[in-house]
């Protein structure tokens, strides 16, 4: 069976560059040919799709209805084109260039210091910018093409991105060391009646997480304070203004030492978590080189501490 004919990227490129200039002279000195040959281009895409593009007049060119829905298009399937240029690069030359990457504040500084030594000694060319912030405030950012892609807490609820599911992260429960839960060896529901709860802002997705928890759990919610760190809701719960649940990877960093100022306790025997994942806008190719080499990470860094996905 014979294949139809498809248009070629050169002409493609030609009516984009036509479409935005308007003109014909200044699209073809735009891409650098004579305004005949641009010209012939045009035709030749219009005689491959059967319909018209343009209209061509003494002022200029104008679009049909037809050409305003494939100039619409265009793009998208030139980046895409132009993707598994920049895939096949990267696969001969390893990962190289300059990203930038934003990663939740709750657990970017205690997970990413070895994952960056990591690719570094992998991909000694790559240049990674990091900013640690709100997951909401940078997701805003990766869409508004300010960011290459954000490591932060799932679910997403986005057509907009793609994800990709690295790992879940434990939460654990925090009391102050004096609390009549301290020493439990596990703490259940029904435990935690008359239990005041203590959570980060809204900005942060663990907000959602613990305020659904509080909801199913029935513990008591505190209204007039949302922190704006985990060090300060840490601090409040050592001094025994509420109890809180801890990411994994801080608790391990800042509060399993010997002066810890807060008790860990296991909660629900330890299922209660976070799904973590790498955010990318949906037409954008991150090499999979950055979810390898976090799923590594994950792996022999964090073995006792965080549980891979994939």
């Amino acid at each position: 069976m014979d294949l139809p004919s498809l248009p070629t990227l050169r002409q493609l490129h030609y009516f984009r560059a036509l479409a935005d200039a308007g003109n014909f002279r200044k699209a073809a000195e735009h891409v650098g040919v004579s305004q005949p040959s641009l010209s012939q281009q045009i035709a030749n895409l219009e005689d491959v799709l059967n319909t018209q593009l343009v209209e061509r007049g003494r002022g200029g060119a104008v679009l049909s209805a037809a050409g305003r829905e494939v100039r619409a298009r265009i793009d998208g399937i030139l980046e895409e084109v132009g993707a598994l240029t920049q895939i096949a690069e990267q696969t001969r030359a390893g990962l190289a260039g300059t990203y930038r990457l934003g990663a939740s504040a709750t657990f970017g500084p205690y997970l990413l210091p070895k994952v960056v030594r990591r690719l570094h000694a992998d991909h000694p060319a790559l240049r990674l910018f990091i900013r640690d912030g709100q997951p909401n405030t940078l997701l805003e950012d990766l869409q508004q093409g300010r960011l290459d892609l954000v490591l932060t807490q799932l679910p997403v609820m986005s057509s907009d991105f793609n994800v990709t599911r690295l790992f879940r992260e434990p939460l654990q429960l925090a009391v102050a060391h004096d609390h009549r839960l301290a020493r439990q060896r596990n703490v259940e529901d029904g435990d935690l009646e008359g239990e005041t709860l203590l959570v980060l802002s809204n900005g942060f997705s663990l907000h959602g997480q613990l305020v659904a928890l509080a909801r199913e759990t029935g513990v008591c919610l505190r209204q007039d304070y949302e922190g704006s760190s985990l060090d300060a809701l840490r601090q409040m719960v050592a001094m025994n203004m509420g109890i809180t649940l801890l990411p994994a990877l801080y608790a391990h960093s800042e509060v399993e030492q010997p002066e810890g100022d807060v008790a860990l306790v296991p909660f629900r025997r330890g299922r209660v978590s976070r799904a973590i994942g790498l955010v990318t806008r949906r037409n954008s190719r991150i090499p999979p080189a950055f979810s390898e080499v976090i799923r590594t990470v994950v792996r022999t860094d964090f073995a006792n501490v965080l549980l891979a996905d994939g």
